[in-house]
């Protein structure tokens, strides 16, 4: 599996999309963003009135975060294991989180939490346990296309120019990056997502403008001569691969000119639009700013936004650089400072920062009535060994059979806590919900029959292998 994926990801044949738009005569950013959506804005109350009847907003915590640190705390547990953080009392009696999470201990009645998160198989690696997380399969065949992608193919929207949005896709070493998330996988380029943002061109950085930055290289009135020209060849002149390279060419010229026509689409990522203590209420680092961002674009109809957790580089660090991602926490291990320090891989930073974002999220979307009709789904790709790994600079490593989820709104109840694992943190002793069982909860959420399936080259494939969380819902 590893060799596959591995391979796969070096393939040069792939089309990109940056390719794609190259070989079109389109600037190559320019599907990136923008007008790609379109909503009414208010200045005080941002965007209004356009939001999808269903979507999700799935924030990926790279790296896997310690479920023993964060959702699952065992505090009669040895020293070694439980870490230095206590567990704290939220508004649902008798469920606890950790003391770093003051702000979502008081919202818990609001979601819930899956304790009992596992993969099939002793998936360690970050390249092969993001692949199966995000295809929400067990087993997951190379080709396999992410939730996102899967969303934009069974729920078509006219609506809007994109359904799925990534942002900011990967931030410094590629290894976390999992293989089809620019592709598509065997559905085509048509259902990859639109990527927004960066290390170095975020929303929480002043000079953020996305919408001017990824504007189309070419007028309008060019790009509709190639799009004519392009529809006038027909899909039969090519065969294999040829017929769906020029229809995704033929479907990204059309996207493209909206976007060109859209001025207003570009509108949800003109965050200075919402008022000041909104922002800093979310935090003004990468985290807070795209989960308000993903807000806006969910308030706007798009259907599936996925967030890359990363917190931002900490003030505290002394090893110099941004970090890869914020959750890889192997302390000196691998040159990271202490997991539990204020550094860019420690938990004194980054926790911090995620209860401020969610919790704002989660108070946004209720105020805003749209927590109903927005599933959010909060994740690593794994969790992290229960013993600690000792030293000057103490972390965790990699550990796939078990870790810990968040869920919230799209009918989750709130206030549960489902799954349990050991003593120790070890294992799941109740309860397992595998790669494939948060997939078909979250096709459940959105109202997609699980029966649906999905064709390629004459055959068809199921939707979902695996069963919907119906005890969350209620």
């Amino acid at each position: 599996m590893n060799h596959s994926l591995s391979d796969k990801r070096r393939q040069s044949a792939l089309i990109s999309r940056r390719r794609l738009l190259q070989a079109g005569g389109v600037g190559a950013l320019t599907m990136g963003v923008p007008g790609m959506v379109a909503a009414d804005v208010d200045g005080s109350r941002g965007l209004g009135g356009g939001a999808a009847k269903k979507s999700c907003i799935f924030v990926l915590l790279c790296g896997g975060p310690s479920h023993v640190d964060t959702w699952d705390l065992k505090p009669e547990a040895p020293a070694e294991i439980r870490g230095p953080y206590q567990p704290i009392s939220t508004n649902v009696p008798g469920m606890q989180i950790s003391e770093l999470h003051t702000r979502l201990a008081t919202l818990t009645q609001h979601f819930s939490l899956i304790r009992s998160m596992t993969h099939v198989g002793n998936i360690s690696n970050h390249f092969d346990a993001m692949h199966h997380l995000l295809s929400g399969q067990a087993a997951a065949p190379a080709d396999s296309p992410y939730i996102g992608s899967i969303l934009s193919k069974v729920r078509p929207s006219q609506r809007t120019v994109a359904q799925y949005v990534w942002l900011i896709k990967c931030v410094g070493d590629p290894v976390f990056c999992a293989p089809n998330i620019g592709t598509g996988g065997h559905l085509g380029m048509t259902h990859s997502p639109l990527f927004v943002g960066s290390a170095t061109n975020h929303p929480a950085m002043p000079g953020f403008k996305a919408p001017d930055e990824l504007l189309p290289a070419e007028s309008p009135e060019r790009m509709l001569d190639r799009r004519r020209l392009l529809e006038g060849l027909s899909p039969a002149e090519g065969a294999g691969n040829g017929r769906r390279a020029l229809r995704d060419w033929q479907d990204l010229y059309s996207r493209a000119l909206e976007i060109t026509n859209g001025a207003s689409g570009r509108q949800p990522f003109e965050l200075d639009r919402e008022p000041l203590p909104v922002r800093e209420r979310y935090g003004m680092h990468p985290l807070g700013q795209n989960l308000l961002l993903a807000r806006r674009l969910v308030e706007s109809g798009v259907g599936f936004v996925t967030v890359n957790g990363w917190t931002g580089p900490s003030p505290n660090e002394k090893l110099g650089g941004p970090p890869s991602s914020s959750w890889d926490m192997h302390g000196s291990n691998m040159g990271m400072g202490s997991a539990f320090g204020n550094g860019s891989y420690g938990m004194g930073w980054c926790l911090p920062r995620l209860d401020e974002a969610l919790s704002a999220l989660l108070v946004d979307l209720r105020e805003r009535g749209l927590l109903e009709r927005t599933l959010v789904v909060v994740t690593g790709e794994f969790g992290r060994t229960p013993r600690i790994i000792p030293g000057e600079f103490p972390g965790r490593q990699h550990w796939p059979s078990c870790y810990s989820a968040i869920v919230a709104g799209g009918g989750i109840r709130g206030g549960m806590v489902y799954g349990a694992t050991d003593k120790t943190g070890s294992y799941v002793k109740d309860k397992p919900v595998r790669p494939q069982d948060i997939g078909a909860t979250i096709y459940h959420a959105l109202g997609v029959p699980l029966g649906t399936r999905l064709g390629k080259d004459g055959f068809t494939r199921p939707l979902s292998s695996g069963e919907p969380i119906l005890d969350l819902f209620g």
